[in-house]
């Protein structure tokens, strides 16, 4: 026994060093230097204890902005970006003719990375030759033409519009679950005369619902760490209308050289993780057995 102790130590060794040094020391070191003002040019490192915290959350207008528009992109993502990726899924598991195309297909935009998909984007919301303005000018409503990404009006729902119909990996994963479903338990609810509506919300919904719980974790995470598709199609702009919380940090340490004030903002990233985290669990009760 005691030598079978000593080889799982062996085998645990690497994993459990390269957990610390990648994980768990630079998270400490996150939730440390938040508490210093740390510059690099000139070289300063001064403890200050809460002081960026209070000015975080009293003083700081871009920090508001940026913490909204997180938290609405995250409910957005966690919503609609979910229901219409559910939505298909439960379309194509009664696998219509061309259903296997329509999967395929539907997955190319989550597979293309962030900032191929946003330099498109660019380009579709582009005031001169742009797709959207091009096809509002040959409809005569030229009225509604706008310089799509770089208006206070209309840069957030834009820049939502570039991830929010691309939900492939929800698809996917939501479909791979109705397939594994029993045929034998549909084919019950058939007999007892279910319809098909009946049969999707009353016996399917309720079988995929921790894989949608699953995929609304991928989603809030997502969002969490969104940056090269802002950065790229708006920078964050204009004045603030699109800056989310990593944006933010991004911007403060590499722009403004105050890496003590970027930490803290990082620390409100990872808070805020955790509590969606804590909420979705709850919410789909992922934690609980279903036997």
């Amino acid at each position: 026994m005691k030598r079978n102790k000593i080889w799982m130590a062996a085998f645990l060794a690497p994993a459990i060093v390269l957990f610390l040094l990648i994980y768990a020391i630079p998270l400490v070191m996150v939730f440390g230097t938040s508490l210093f003002e740390y510059r690099l040019m000139p070289n300063r490192f001064e403890f200050i204890g809460i002081q960026n915290y209070i000015e975080l959350l009293t003083t700081d207008p871009v920090f508001k902005q940026a913490f909204v528009n997180t938290i609405l992109w995250i409910l957005i993502h966690c919503t609609l970006h979910v229901f219409l990726g559910t939505l298909l899924a439960f379309i194509l598991y009664k696998k219509p003719r061309g259903w296997k195309f329509v999967r395929v297909s539907y997955m190319i935009p989550n597979i293309i990375s962030q900032s191929a998909i946003a330099m498109i984007f660019v380009n579709v919301f582009n005031p001169q030759y742009g797709v959207v303005n091009s096809v509002l000018g040959a409809l005569g409503l030229e009225q509604f033409q706008h310089n799509w990404l770089f208006e206070q009006a209309t840069a957030f729902p834009s820049v939502t519009m570039t991830w929010l119909l691309f939900a492939g990996y929800t698809t996917t994963l939501v479909l791979s679950q109705c397939l594994s479903v029993d045929e034998s338990i549909l084919e019950a609810a058939r007999v007892d005369g279910a319809t098909g509506f009946q049969l999707d919300v009353f016996v399917m919904l309720p079988l995929v619902k921790k894989m949608i719980g699953t995929t609304v974790i991928m989603a809030a995470s997502y969002m969490l760490q969104l940056f090269s598709l802002i950065y790229i199609t708006t920078g964050g702009g204009p004045q603030s209308a699109t800056t989310n919380l990593p944006l933010m940090l991004y911007q403060t340490a590499m722009k403004e050289n105050n890496y003590g004030y970027a930490n803290t903002i990082g620390v409100f990233i990872i808070v805020l993780g955790v509590v969606s985290m804590v909420l979705i669990n709850k919410a789909f009760r992922m934690n609980e057995s279903d036997y």
